[in-house]
């Protein structure tokens, strides 16, 4: 299937009120796991490639030329984002490497340098056909404190999407990146009305603290771009762990890597049905797959 836009399926995902997945890749038993959990719930997926992963690869052009074949082969729409990124030199290089779309952060600048860089990327962004998303607001730390004054104001949010014409942001209504634990207590009123706010799509960060439940919740108030990445490393090292616990004296990294990549495609099936819930008849995941 031809690589899809990250503008195609947020735009289908909003309009119909559903969740659209967007989940981060380490390696690329990562890529393929998520991929295939998307097709077994024949839904569409983003993955997406953080700038501390570039880093552990050292650069990007190896682990995205990746990420875009295995997006290229897939049986499902499958978009490729760079995710907090806070270099443009590195935005520049996924858009030149054909990424859809890049999330630029510049949320640790104050306001007015924050537009202005934002808009200064999304320009240069656009005129390449891509989509940018962008940060305002401050979501929690990876101790994971919902401090009283994380959240995204609604009328600010709205004054900086038309200052710098992102297409998509990333806003705080009580999530926290890399959580271990998935506790948290979301703002579905403050969804709702950034939701009636902006007029772009709103985007979870932090979304493995957040149960099932939750994630639901939150797409039916406004939320679309729902993303994931610690829970997925979660089932990958727990999948590693038991098959080599079961397996003491095997060395080939293909069992273990084998069995965590099976782990991340369940995970990823199953979020996908929890964010977009379509009736439907499951994909075949029998053993001739």
């Amino acid at each position: 299937m031809p690589l899809t836009s990250t503008a195609e399926i947020l735009a289908e995902a909003r309009g119909s009120g559903r969740g659209a997945g967007a989940f981060n890749v380490i390696q690329i038993e990562h890529a393929q796991g998520i991929v295939e959990g998307a097709r077994r719930a024949g839904r569409p997926v983003i993955l997406q490639l953080s700038e501390n992963t570039v880093a552990y690869h050292g650069s990007l052009a190896p682990i995205g030329a990746a990420l875009l074949a295995v997006a290229r082969e897939a049986a499902v729409p499958v978009a490729v984002h760079l995710d907090h990124a806070t270099r443009t030199t590195l935005v520049d290089e996924a858009v030149e490497l054909g990424f859809g779309s890049v999330m630029f952060d510049a949320s640790a600048l104050p306001y007015e340098e924050n537009v202005a860089a934002t808009a200064g990327v999304v320009a240069a962004a656009h005129a390449r056909g891509v989509l940018v998303e962008a940060e305002l607001g401050e979501i929690g730390g990876k101790d994971g404190v919902h401090a009283p004054g994380a959240r995204t104001d609604p009328g600010e949010a709205a004054e900086y999407v038309a200052a710098t014409g992102v297409d998509a942001l990333a806003v705080a209504v009580g999530s926290s990146h890399a959580m271990l634990t998935r506790d948290a207590a979301l703002d579905f009123g403050l969804i709702a009305r950034l939701h009636d706010a902006v007029p772009v799509p709103l985007v979870l960060h932090g979304s493995s603290g957040v149960p099932d439940e939750g994630l639901a919740e939150a797409v039916r108030h406004g939320m679309t771009k729902i993303n994931v990445s610690t829970q997925l490393n979660k089932v990958f090292t727990a999948a590693v762990r038991e098959h080599l616990a079961a397996r003491p004296r095997k060395v080939d990294p293909r069992g273990y890597l084998g069995a965590a990549r099976e782990a991340v495609a369940e995970q990823v099936a199953h979020l996908l049905r929890v964010i977009d819930p379509v009736d439907e008849d499951p994909v075949d995941e029998g053993e001739d797959r």
